[in-house]
Formats: structure tokens, C-alpha cells, sequence
């Protein structure tokens, strides 16, 4: 915080504690306001981010800045042990102690389709498997109206395979699979996943109309590469007293969540979401990850959740206010760059990628990626599909 002491055209003086700032044009050219007397008055309260401080230690260079009304979080645990590697609970603890990381419940929009899908692929389904994106209507209750959801580009594409819907983030497929699924057995899943939040069981909650908190959407993101077992995520590894004496110790707490071909599919499937998806942008990192968008009605909640098959890092964007952060401002959009960006650092100059180790019942079979039927290799469009044993295209359970 800085008190603003003087003014000219292309000039702004103030003064912070014992330091007298000087911020020139280039130090709020992106306020796009042509003389600082546009900005600031004499004797303003500002915000100013120190850009050089001078060796007596009483004179510096600065920058404007603005306190952002919107706020943010971010969650990285460790795949194998479920340590929290890194948490940030907002954009300053002396704003406010709020954590938005795990205190905050927030809508989840469609990263919560990830977990409709794991149902699915328990219950036999597979990547190919045919969903229909056309014109649908759910009855409500005696004199409400049906419930018609839509795509988010307000277009049917008719039969779409499962990897399509999940890449493409289909609104209309992901809301009839939970209706043939059974809302209950899909919140069974999320439980089973570590989603403690309530969840109703109604349709609309394919498409993340209940609420969740970071930390639980990233520590069920985290069971995917993981195969299958879920980690308990804690903070703190051990309390000593003064004497080295042990007061408290946490170790990781695996549990059983998904089987681990059904978390590899999911995984592989997650993949494809980076590879050709709502988050082909991640490609940049040429590294092995995968993950998915989350956006809400009117922009209010932008979230990613990614993973490498060593961690899991989720990022989420909106207001305390539940307000839209701004028009088009998506997870791809809002969200997604950011992840990207702690990724980098996580990557590091590191050459050496890990790997997505396949359990042994998984079969891979070369697919169309548009219809899920079985193709040449050489041909365009074919991809190279995971399937579990049995399930695979020409078996004889399929």
C-alpha cells in the first residue's frame, strides 16, 4: 500500500513506509489511461509492486497494481502417497485466511463427468461405446417443466462414442448416461472417489451442479493414475518436540476406490482430453498428462484438474461472491493456462518421462476415433484404444 504525494502527466510519486516510489507510464500503461492524474488524486491509498529499490534504501521504482476481485485455488498432492505437495488458498493470506483449496464448496461443472464416466466403465461400457447427442427431455414432477439440457455450443452431433462425449465435454451424452446408469450408482462412485460433499441425486449433477472442494476433486482425480487406490491427502509429515521426540506422525492411507483396469481406462481416456480435446493447449509440455475442464453456468467457476502419473494438480477461478468471472472465461480458457504453468515448473529440465504403466488385463486395439469400430492403423482417424479384457471390440461378453 502506497500514499499517492504527487502528480504530473507521465509521472506518479507516492510514498510506501519509508520508501518514495516513482511509477513512470510504463508503469501503468495497462490501465491504458493516457496521464496518471486519470488514476489517482493526492493523497490516494494505491497498490504497488516494487520493481527496484535503490541502494540507500529510500527511493524505488514501482508499478500500479489493482487487488483482483477474483479469487483463485490450487492443489497438488503426490499420486502414491497422498502428500500435499503445494496449496494456495487464495490471491493473499492477509487479505483473507479464508482456504479456498478445502474450506470453499464450489460448483464443479464438467469435471465432475469424469465421474459419471468411471461408473460406466465399471458397469461394462467402454471408450467406444455409442451415446446419442440429440434432443432429449427428462420428466420433473407433477406441474414443473421437463428438463432439456443442452451442449454447450448448443449443437447435437447425433452418435458420439464415449471418448468423444468426454473429450469434447458433450453436456446432452454425460446426462444420459447418468440416466442409465442411476444417479445413485454414480454417487456411489463419487463417494468411492472421496467426494464427501452432499450430492442430490438428480440429472443436472452430470454436468457438476453440486458443489465439491478442491481438495476433494484433486484427491479423486488422483486415483486415475494411481491405479485405482485412493490416498488419503495430508499436510504435515511429522510434529517433533525440541528433543526430536515424535508427537504426531502421518503416513499415507491407501484405500481401495476403483478396480485398476477401470482407472486405467479412465486414465487413457483423460489422456485423449489433452491429446485432441478441451485441453489440447497442455500439449505444449510434451509430457504425459491428462485431465479435464470444468466449467459452470454464466462463467462463475473455471477449474482443471490434471495429472502426470507421479501427481495430480487442480486449479480453480471464481469470485467468494458466486458472480460470472467474465464472458467465455472457461476452464479451457481461464483455468487451464495457469495449470500449464505449474506444470512447467513441476517438469522442470527433467528429459526422462514417467509412464502410465497399463494393468495386465488391459487390451489395445486400433479404432476409428469417430465411430469406435475397429480399423487399420494407417487409417486416418485411428487411434489406439485401451479396452478391458473381455470388453473389447469382437469379444465374446461385449
Amino acid at each position: 500500500p502506497a500514499v499517492v504525494t504527487a502528480l504530473t502527466p507521465g509521472l506518479l510519486s507516492a510514498r510506501a513506509g519509508g520508501l518514495a516510489l516513482t511509477i513512470d507510464k510504463k508503469g501503468f500503461a495497462w490501465t491504458r489511461k493516457a496521464s496518471a492524474a486519470q488514476l489517482a488524486g493526492v493523497g490516494d491509498l494505491i497498490e504497488a509492486k516494487l520493481t527496484a529499490v535503490d541502494e540507500g534504501g529510500k527511493a524505488a521504482t514501482a508499478t500500479i497494481e489493482q487487488p483482483p476481485a477474483l479469487e483463485g485455488a490450487v492443489l497438488a498432492l503426490d499420486n502414491r502417497t497422498g502428500q500435499i505437495r503445494a496449496m494456495i488458498g487464495g490471491y493473499s493470506f492477509e487479505r483473507s485466511k479464508f482456504n479456498r483449496a478445502t474450506q470453499a464448496s464450489r460448483q464443479v461443472g464438467s469435471a465432475f463427468k469424469p465421474i459419471v464416466y468411471t461408473a460406466a466403465i465399471d458397469r461394462g461400457y467402454t471408450p467406444a461405446s455409442v451415446i446419442m447427442d440429440t434432443p432429449v427431455s427428462f420428466p420433473t414432477g407433477p406441474n414443473q417443466p421437463v428438463y432439456a439440457p443442452m451442449n454447450y455450443d448448443r449443437e447435437f452431433h447425433g452418435p458420439v462414442t464415449l471418448r468423444r462425449a468426454l473429450e469434447q465435454s458433450r453436456n446432452v451424452p454425460a446426462v444420459r448416461m447418468m440416466d442409465q446408469l442411476g444417479p445413485k450408482q454414480v454417487i456411489m462412485f463419487a463417494r468411492r472417489l472421496g467426494l464427501e460433499s452432499p450430492i442430490p441425486p438428480y440429472l443436472p449433477v452430470a454436468l457438476g451442479a453440486a458443489e465439491a472442494t478442491v481438495m476433494e476433486m484433486t484427491s479423486a482425480y488422483a486415483v486415475f493414475p494411481n491405479q485405482g487406490v485412493r490416498m488419503k491427502p495430508y499436510a504435515i509429515r511429522k510434529v517433533t518436540d525440541r528433543a526430536g521426540n515424535v508427537l504426531e506422525e502421518n503416513r499415507p492411507e491407501p484405500k481401495d476406490a476403483i478396480r485398476a483396469d477401470t482407472a486405467y481406462v479412465m486414465t487413457n481416456l483423460l489422456r485423449g482430453v489433452v491429446l485432441r480435446g478441451t485441453a489440447a493447449k497442455a500439449n505444449e509440455l510434451n509430457w504425459p498428462v491428462g485431465g479435464k475442464t470444468g466449467t459452470t453456468n454464466d462463467y462463475t467457476d473455471a477449474w482443471f484438474i490434471g495429472f502426470d502419473p507421479d501427481i495430480t494438480i487442480a486449479v480453480w477461478l471464481g469470485m467468494d461472491q458466486k458472480k460470472p468471472i467474465g464472458n467465455n472465461m472457461t476452464g479451457t480458457t481461464a483455468a487451464l493456462p495457469i495449470w500449464i504453468d505449474i506444470m512447467k515448473a513441476w517438469i522442470g529440465d527433467r528429459k526422462d518421462a514417467p509412464k502410465f504403466e497399463p494393468p495386465g488385463n488391459i487390451v489395445f486395439m486400433t479404432v476409428d476415433k469417430g465411430t469406435g469400430g475397429i480399423t487399420a492403423e494407417d487409417t486416418p482417424g485411428a487411434i489406439s484404444e485401451a479396452f478391458i479384457a473381455g470388453t473389447q471390440p469382437g469379444s465374446i461378453k461385449q
